[in-house]
């Protein structure tokens, strides 16, 4: 653990803004990490931990309280209960993307979709982090974490973080605190042992985002490939040549909403179907039960809809800025926000307000957040 001179959070988070905080703190060690949270849980002060920076949104004014850096890293492979798959253990401070090239070249699959996701892998399950289809939901075996409120270390299952679509219980939603305040130390995956042999893609989405038929067998190294190309095209690659880059990836998450209003929506607007439950558990008490079994009730499904087009259907094209503002949409993507050079927080949060507003008048509902906001109200 090394306490060190803070510097401004603009020059660690990638969309460029934030104040200088009281303390900074960093952390290259699994003991160190858990060192310096005990010590500053335990003194009372407010606190922020620190990976990539690439899902961060930090106002102006200095933090009062301590930045935690997570500079931990390494990858550990394990064992695996099931044939055909091999377990791989990450510390939370190792570069997400550094990650998906790792499982790549050694021929594992079930995370090449996510290539090119800026942030770090302890960071990942908080989010939920996806793409194309692809989550970590659908690899995550557990977590090792510590709890603010004993210090104490644990390895928790991926069924105990009620992950869900871009949340978990770990997230602070803007609004509102995680139902559980605690930091990610490892983070266990279990991906598929393919080598390099084409394989058909499974994933419909991801099929349509690469322009493959159901019947195309790719790569992993291919999919990877094309999956960064895709998303350089869209400024979603960080280059520091780039200010399309210069931002938190989606400002905005893709919507959650019903069927019913779903149908309401301009048959145009992109949408997939979330998947529903279907495997609740009815429990009955022996000494009661008497042979009835209730219909399942009938839900409403869910149905995801693609922000980006609802930004870009009320009149908000890529690019677009308001007067005088240093901050703009993407020229190549409408979903992301940008820090076109020196733009205050202020000035996204405007921007950021504005494209609710223009939204929620078009098409009736309100686009979330998806960063963590530190400092900033929308």
């Amino acid at each position: 653990m090394l306490e060190v001179e803070p510097v401004a959070l603009a020059q660690l988070t990638t969309l460029r803004t934030g104040g200088v905080p009281d303390r900074m703190i960093e952390a290259r060690t699994s003991d160190d990490l858990v060192k310096a949270l005990r010590d500053v849980w335990g003194s009372g002060d407010a606190w922020l931990v620190l990976g990539g920076g690439s899902n961060l949104f930090a106002g102006d004014d200095p933090f009062e309280g301590v930045v935690v850096r997570i500079l931990t890293s390494g990858i550990e492979r394990l064992p695996s209960p099931r044939a055909g798959f091999v377990r791989v253990r990450v510390q939370a401070g190792h570069d997400w993307d550094a990650l998906v090239a790792y499982a790549v070249e050694e021929g594992l699959a079930g995370i090449e979709a996510m290539s090119g996701i800026p942030g770090t892998v302890g960071a990942a399950p908080v989010q939920n982090v996806g793409a194309y289809g692809q989550e970590i939901i659908q690899t995550l075996v557990e977590v090792e974490l510590i709890d603010e409120s004993d210090g104490e270390v644990r390895t928790v299952s991926a069924a105990e973080l009620a992950l869900g679509f871009r949340t978990s219980a770990l997230k602070r939603h803007y609004g509102s605190v995680p139902e559980r305040s605690a930091v990610i130390l490892s983070v266990t995956l279990e991906l598929a042992e393919v080598g390099d042999a084409p394989r058909p893609i499974a994933g419909a989405q991801l099929r349509s985002a690469l322009g493959l038929a159901e019947s195309d067998a790719v790569t992993v190294a291919w999919i990877r490939d094309h999956v960064l190309a895709t998303r350089a095209r869209k400024g979603m690659v960080l280059d520091p040549d780039d200010p399309d880059t210069y931002s938190a990836g989606s400002f905005f998450q893709n919507a959650i909403v019903s069927s019913s209003f779903a149908a309401s929506l301009p048959a145009e607007c992109p949408r997939w179907p979330v998947a529903p439950d279907l495997d609740t558990v009815l429990v009955f008490p022996l000494s009661t039960f008497d042979g009835y079994v209730p219909a399942p009730v009938e839900q409403e499904t869910s149905v995801k809809v693609s922000a980006a087009w609802l930004i870009e259907h009320a009149g908000l094209r890529k690019g677009f800025r308001l007067p005088r503002s240093r901050s703009a949409l993407s020229t190549k993507h409408a979903l992301a926000l940008t820090n076109r050079g020196g733009a205050t927080a202020a000035e996204i949060a405007e921007l950021a307000r504005f494209i609710q507003g223009r939204v929620q008048a078009e098409f009736g509902l309100i686009l979330q957040p998806e960063p963590v906001l530190v400092n900033v109200e929308l």
